[in-house]
């Protein structure tokens, strides 16, 4: 059994972090977490940010060390936690994102339809407690929110766990978008429960304000850059184009565990009754899309081919985000165009002219609202405790709609 022999890892953004648990390392040294080294934290955003290719094998120590911190802290403001669910807190935030597929949230729901990452992690969970003779069934049981102690299950997925406290320190080291900058350290000592709630200590609510904007920017300024969705849209239509291919028959090179995915008809339900489809899930990383594209811009499918090479040399598409969806009128006149560019069908010509939305709710009040905890003991919502009326408004869901469509193929 691998031993942590007191493990220190030298993180860029926090400095020398240690790793606390036996278990925890053990964990780390598992195939199944390895993978995750293989897995880009932010999928393509380093076309836009060239930065940003941390991984999820970063940001999953990276959320487990904070865990280690904010446990700590509330020992210290006497909240009961024993040893064991310290370790279990831990383990359930190391292994949070261990179901994530290849380019993280680009390709969620493409390669297994109807089936988010959450449960994939939990599926991978239950096997490795299967693994080692049940010692994470206590770590489950947290993240799965079935544990007694609720505010454990808060620190793995909350608005205010630990995951996100990660991501967003993370992400802006990595993009330099310093906008995004948030005091974790500040927020993680202003915490204590009540009520087997979280809550924010008020010196703290300047902290907090300060971690809702910062999330709102990021997501509008990183995660719903305009240009890192039309990558991202380009990436998708590549894997609808190639499955279109194989359901076919057309013969494609792939990995053998993207070939499992491209030539199989698998349903949700399907991928989480029958073990072997989660084995060969454990199998892909970035490594599988990127070879296997670059084999594909050399296919003989003009449509696969020119979406390869317009993703591996960066020739990406046009963009516009407006507050309502583009005109049937529009699109059909940018399909019409693209089939004319490159002399195929005007139904082949809709892999290049993509729509959809995408919302940003940077807070909301009704799902595990953040509590302010007063000094006369009252505690209220951060969006009624704050001054700053942004708050409130950032508690509304934002909607807005993209178009993507080539011009030109030059």
């Amino acid at each position: 059994m691998p031993q942590n022999r007191n493990k220190i890892i030298n993180d860029p953004v926090y400095g020398f972090i240690k790793i606390p648990y036996n278990l925890v390392f053990e964990l780390m040294e598992h195939p199944w977490f390895q993978r995750l080294r293989r897995i880009k934290q932010l999928g393509l955003t380093h076309l836009v940010y060239p930065g940003a290719l941390h991984t999820r094998f970063h940001h999953a120590l990276g959320a487990m060390w904070l865990t280690t911190q904010a446990i700590e802290n509330l020992k210290m403001k006497g909240v009961k936690i024993t040893e064991e669910e310290a370790e279990a807190t831990c383990v359930a935030v190391l292994l949070h994102d261990i179901g994530h597929g290849p380019f993280s949230h680009a390709l969620e729901r493409s390669i297994v339809q109807s089936v988010s990452h959450e449960k994939i992690s939990t599926q991978m969970m239950e096997r490795m407690n299967k693994q080692m003779g049940g010692r994470i069934s206590l770590a489950i049981s947290i993240f799965d929110d079935q544990y007694p102690k609720k505010f454990l299950h808060q620190l793995v997925s909350g608005q205010l766990d630990m995951d996100r406290l990660d991501y967003l320190r993370r992400d802006c080291f990595f993009t330099g978008v310093i906008e995004g900058m948030i005091g974790s350290d500040r927020i993680i000592k202003m915490l204590d429960v009540r009520n087997d709630q979280l809550v924010v200590e008020v010196k703290g609510i300047y902290s907090i304000e300060n971690f809702i904007v910062s999330r709102r920017l990021m997501y509008w300024q990183v995660y719903l850059h305009k240009t890192v969705l039309a990558a991202e849209q380009v990436l998708i239509a590549i894997l609808k184009r190639a499955k279109k291919l194989a359901v076919s028959g057309v013969e494609l090179f792939a990995t053998p565990a993207l070939h499992h995915f491209l030539y199989s008809k698998i349903s949700g339900a399907q991928f989480l009754s029958n073990p072997m489809h989660l084995e060969w899930f454990s199998a892909l990383d970035d490594n599988d899309i990127t070879a296997s594209i670059k084999v594909w811009q050399s296919h003989s499918d003009v449509v696969l081919s020119t979406l390869c090479n317009n993703i591996l040399n960066r020739k990406l598409p046009e963009v516009v985000i407006t507050d309502k969806p583009s005109s049937i009128k529009e699109i059909i006149k940018k399909q019409k165009h693209v089939a004319q560019l490159l002399d195929i069908t005007f139904e082949d010509a809709a892999y290049f002219v993509l729509e959809g939305k995408v919302e940003n709710n940077a807070y909301n009040s009704n799902i595990n609202a953040i509590k302010i905890l007063y000094q006369d003991g009252a505690i209220r919502d951060i969006a009624k405790a704050s001054d700053q009326h942004n708050i409130t408004a950032l508690s509304k869901t934002v909607k807005k709609y993209y178009l993507t469509w080539y011009n030109d193929f030059g």
